[in-house]
């Protein structure tokens, strides 16, 4: 066998390039680009409108799209946001007034609600469609239609190889199409008429990449989907407490723009038992090992009762919804007694954790039912830090020294006033706000404080009543979420995936196989192949499909040259 890359004298080079361009076309379904130029003068409002339409819908403007989709997401990550955390949106306008004007002109609050990112969506989303409908349908018209005939000149392709045999063309080609069609190969409808035959190969490629195209648009409906109809919430629900899947009971709630409370699953569960285990000793000392919620859940409002378990990254699943196990901490219960003896609060109050050994701190509010020891009616505020394992009296501060109850302890600083809950306005309620109240003074005239251990009461300045630290409770927080649309957009991530490998890994290509017989009535075989895009594969595969066919069609012996002897003249 051997290569060559002349072409004979006297064959037009227009026609060979004409053949040439003949052979590779339609090797993809990408439409072909505008030119630099916009569209001619004076082709109308139609005119105008198809170009603008097809630039909309090139690949080159759908990748810009995709990029400016990228960087509109940058001022949502940068800028707190209203539908994710209102308190912290507040505090950036009040951290930096003089670009709260700006920043509520171009709707930074509210960046994935916003009219530009919105516009930009849609028309990345137009664009991605307008670039599909067009090439499926071209490529529906390539499935059914067959590869072109060989160019006049297979030795001006990448790939070429030639050899001669005594085989017959027609016995040449019936293996050629034998073999090509086990490797499947789609072959012409000639099937080796006119002395060649085309096949073809690679048709996954196109299938992948516009798979990977219509997988973004799948991805972008889901996404819509998903931030339109979407809700979370989050609740702490105390030991032995209960949660019923009602907006009331959330302790925070979000939901997209097309919730309706009426799609909230009915169901409702209470946290029997909470378990945490922690490393008890080595560098790792305090790192958690384990969290784990028993709950009774109850699906519907007459479900039977049953025992689940929720652990972190293991939530439990209702009817598209999901609880997932977020964080846990201590809830100290505390009693406070009036001058008369009276007990007007008890209740288990809990802490937000501060660290990883769970220093806690919060605020008790006694909101109704206390009096002074003159009768008169006030309410009471005590700023708390609690430990779960204090190091001991002189010490150190009130910092734990491992997240267990080892050695609980917990100090209080009390006040006495108005905690400003009358006036209707939200509070936090891990924080006292201590403007309109007075604090309790102790015999130095400093603020009246005392640490306590469980058991342990603290007794207010002049008779104004007691305080007892009754014991400790545990409380865990729960996130509610249901996220239509992320099966769809988990199908079309694995799509788009599936689709991109396949674009890249698998190789649209053409091969030739030409035979003819020569002057001297030896058959003369030619092979060639062209890619979409140069590759080392496409040589190497013609060479193994060259050697295959060498086999059946072995090359012919050299022609041996008569030696022809002349008689001389005799002198």
């Amino acid at each position: 066998m051997s290569t060559t890359d002349k072409a004979p004298a006297g064959v037009p080079q227009a026609e060979d390039a004409s053949a040439d361009a003949a052979a590779g076309a339609q090797l993809s379904t990408a439409p072909l680009e505008d030119g630099p130029g916009g569209p001619a003068v004076g082709i109308g409002v139609i005119g105008w409108a198809r170009w603008f339409w097809r630039q909309l819908t090139s690949m080159r403007v759908a990748l810009i799209l995709l990029f400016l989709l990228s960087l509109a997401s940058i001022p949502g990550s940068l800028i707190p946001q209203t539908q994710v955390d209102a308190m912290k949106v507040a505090v950036w306008k009040r951290d930096n007034p003089s670009w709260v004007g700006v920043a509520e002109k171009l709707q930074l609050f509210d960046v994935y609600s916003s009219v530009w990112f919105s516009a930009i969506y849609l028309l990345l989303f137009v664009s991605l469609i307008g670039c599909i409908l067009p090439r499926s349908w071209q490529f529906v018209g390539q499935l059914r239609g067959r590869p072109p005939g060989a160019p006049r000149r297979l030795d001006r392709l990448p790939a070429y190889t030639t050899w001669r045999t005594e085989k017959s063309p027609d016995e040449v080609l019936a293996c050629a199409r034998t073999l090509l069609g086990a490797r499947r190969f789609r072959l012409d409808a000639g099937g080796g008429k006119g002395g060649s035959l085309a096949a073809e190969k690679g048709y996954l490629r196109e299938a992948g990449n516009l798979a990977f195209h219509v997988a973004l648009i799948v991805m972008l409906v889901a996404f819509a989907w998903g931030q339109y109809c979407k809700s979370e919430g989050g609740k702490l629900v105390l030991r032995g407490k209960g949660f019923s899947n009602t907006l009331t009971q959330y302790d925070d709630f979000k939901s997209g723009a097309l919730f309706d409370p009426d799609d909230l699953p009915p169901f409702s569960f209470t946290l029997d038992k909470f378990d945490a285990t922690y490393e008890k000793s080595g560098p790792q000392k305090g790192t958690p090992r384990d969290f784990k919620a028993y709950v009774t859940f109850s699906d519907g409002a007459d479900g039977a009762p049953q025992k689940r378990e929720i652990q972190v990254n293991k939530p439990l699943e209702v009817d598209g919804s999901k609880v997932y196990l977020l964080g846990h901490g201590y809830a100290p219960v505390i009693s406070v007694t009036d001058a008369t003896g009276k007990v007007v609060f008890k209740d288990a109050v809990p802490m937000l954790p501060q660290d990883a050994n769970l220093t806690s701190s919060g605020a008790v509010k006694v909101t109704d039912g206390y009096k002074d020891k003159n009768g008169k009616k006030e309410q009471l505020g005590f700023n708390a830090m609690f430990v779960p394992t204090f190091a001991g009296e002189g010490k150190g501060m009130m910092f734990s020294q491992f997240p267990e109850l080892d050695y609980p302890a917990l100090m209080l600083s009390a006040y006495h006033g108005s905690l400003g809950v009358d006036a209707g306005l939200p509070q936090n309620v891990y924080q006292l706000d201590t403007s309109k109240m007075e604090s309790f003074k102790d015999e130095s005239g400093q603020l009246f404080k005392q640490k306590m251990l469980p058991g342990e009461s603290m007794v207010l300045p002049n008779g104004a009543g007691t305080v007892k630290f009754e014991g400790i409770e545990r409380w865990a927080t729960f996130s509610i979420t249901h996220q239509p649309g992320s099966g769809l957009a988990l199908g079309g991530a694995v799509a788009a995936i599936a689709g991109l490998a396949g674009s890249l890994f698998i190789q649209r290509r053409r091969i030739w196989v030409r035979a003819a017989a020569g002057k001297d009535g030896v058959t003369v075989v030619e092979m060639a192949g062209l890619g979409r895009s140069e590759s080392a594969s496409l040589p190497q595969e013609l060479a193994s499909l060259a050697t295959e066919l060498h086999r059946q069609a072995p090359t012919a012996p050299a022609p041996v040259e008569e030696t022809v002897e002349v008689e001389g003249e005799r002198g």
